[in-house]
Order: C-alpha cells, then sequence, then structure tokens
C-alpha cells in the first residue's frame, strides 16, 4: 500500500501575528521605530517631525501596499532588475541588410544566378488540403476523387 503525504496548502500566505498583522509587516514597523527612535535622539525636533513622517509614509509603503497582489518590495526590487541591469527581453527588429556575395578566385567571370518566382497556390487549394488533412486522408481531393468516379463509373458501362 503506497504511503500517503500531506501536501501544504497556502503556502503563500504569510502567517499573522497580531490580527492582521504579519511577521515581516511587524519586523518593517520594528525598524521604522528604531530609525524614529534614532532621529529623535540625533536631530532638533523640527527635522524629527520631517523625517518622523517620512519613516512612517516609508514603512506604510513598504508594509502595507501591495501592486497587483505582490508587496511593493518585490514590485521595486523587480523594477530595479529589469531597470538597472541587463534586461533578459530581446526584442528582434526586423532590419533588411544589403550584403555583398564573395567573390570567387576568379573575379573576372561572373556566374549567371536564375530566380525562379515561387508558385503561388490558390485559396481553394489550400482549402482543399486542409480537408484532406482534416478527415485524415479519407477526403483524397476532386481530382482524385472525380478520377476514381471516372474509373468505377467506366467500370459498370462495361
Amino acid at each position: 500500500m503506497p504511503e500517503r503525504f500531506i501536501v501544504p496548502q497556502f503556502i503563500d500566505i504569510e502567517d499573522r501575528i497580531w490580527g492582521p498583522i504579519t511577521v515581516r509587516q511587524f519586523i518593517i514597523i520594528l525598524v521604522g521605530f528604531l530609525a524614529a527612535f534614532i532621529a529623535y535622539k540625533t536631530s532638533d525636533f523640527a527635522l524629527f517631525i520631517f523625517l518622523a513622517v517620512l519613516i512612517a509614509l516609508l514603512v506604510g509603503i513598504f508594509g502595507f501596499y501591495k501592486i497587483n497582489g505582490a508587496s511593493f518590495h518585490i514590485f521595486a526590487l523587480n523594477f530595479i532588475e529589469t531597470t538597472f541591469k541587463k534586461p533578459s527581453l530581446r526584442v528582434w527588429h526586423k532590419q533588411h541588410i544589403r550584403t555583398e556575395e564573395f567573390k570567387s578566385k576568379d573575379e573576372g567571370l561572373e556566374k549567371d544566378v536564375f530566380v525562379t518566382p515561387k508558385k503561388l497556390i490558390s485559396s481553394r487549394k489550400l482549402a482543399e488540403l486542409s480537408l484532406v488533412i482534416d478527415t485524415g486522408g479519407i477526403y483524397k481531393g476532386e481530382q482524385k476523387a472525380n478520377q476514381e468516379n471516372n474509373v468505377s463509373f467506366s467500370e459498370k458501362n462495361i
């Protein structure tokens, strides 16, 4: 009898430690309080108020703001990676580049190049070929069917 394994569910949901606050958000808030405390001890009151508002704004954005369901820090890291590093997406812009053929050892001798035009297939022929493919070869095409019908009709009349 095969052993049963428990498959973890909801692995992308973060653990909550206090109400709706997750561990990541709690750590971001603690770092924000630490930065505000350092700003309080090292600056005068007017600068402290400005820094405290700035720190609270950054804590709110990095802790609670989500873009397309992802946390802001993930969005910021992806933005930095795709902007400043070499982008991994390569787009090919087709350009017609004139090239010259290599000349042979005998530069005086030039060979004539004959270009044969492509034969275009009519839409009726394409429709018939697609019908042959769709039916798995049961339908053999109008010309083949007409030939088989003419052969069978001439055999019956004999």
